[in-house]
């Protein structure tokens, strides 16, 4: 009986047990920590990433009251073009407790208008927003001297 209990033990595996926590890199300064409008959105993106040469896709996370509690990069991509997967764009938001988010890219090569990819992301995130309880406010396309608004032009 005690040889069946060892070989079983000796079959056991080992888990890994977790814990999760958000570390702060750094501050941004900014004007204001309150979004009000898509134009917040643009000011705020334009300046935390500069003028980047390929796309950057950026999820600003929001409390109740719009404030934002944090802004991270989800994912970089190429010039052309950025990968979004619901899974890296809300996984900041859930893990700070954000009530919703807004998302927002930059198109280096100036034209802000959408790409049918941009307005598939758009509705795919807004749909698992709501499956996860985090609002998707909006979704901005930006570049040196344009702006384009999902939410203004009716995709969300």
């Amino acid at each position: 009986m005690q040889q069946a209990v060892k070989e079983e033990k000796t079959r056991m595996r080992r888990l890994s047990v977790v814990s999760l926590q958000m570390v702060k890199e750094k501050t941004y300064p900014f004007r204001t920590n309150t979004i009000r409008s898509p134009l917040d959105v643009v000011d705020l993106v334009r300046e935390f990433i500069g003028n980047a040469d390929r796309e950057n896709f950026i999820v600003i996370s929001l409390s109740t009251k719009n404030t934002v509690t944090n802004i991270s990069v989800a994912h970089r991509g190429s010039i052309n073009a950025s990968i979004v997967h619901p899974r890296e764009t809300f996984k900041t938001a859930v893990l700070s407790n954000a009530a919703s988010i807004i998302v927002a890219h930059n198109h280096p090569s100036g034209n802000c208008q959408p790409s049918k990819e941009d307005i598939e992301v758009t509705k795919r995130l807004n749909e698992a927003g709501k499956i996860l309880g985090i609002e998707l406010l909006d979704h901005c396309i930006i570049s040196d001297s344009d702006s384009y608004s999902m939410k203004e032009h009716g995709y969300i």
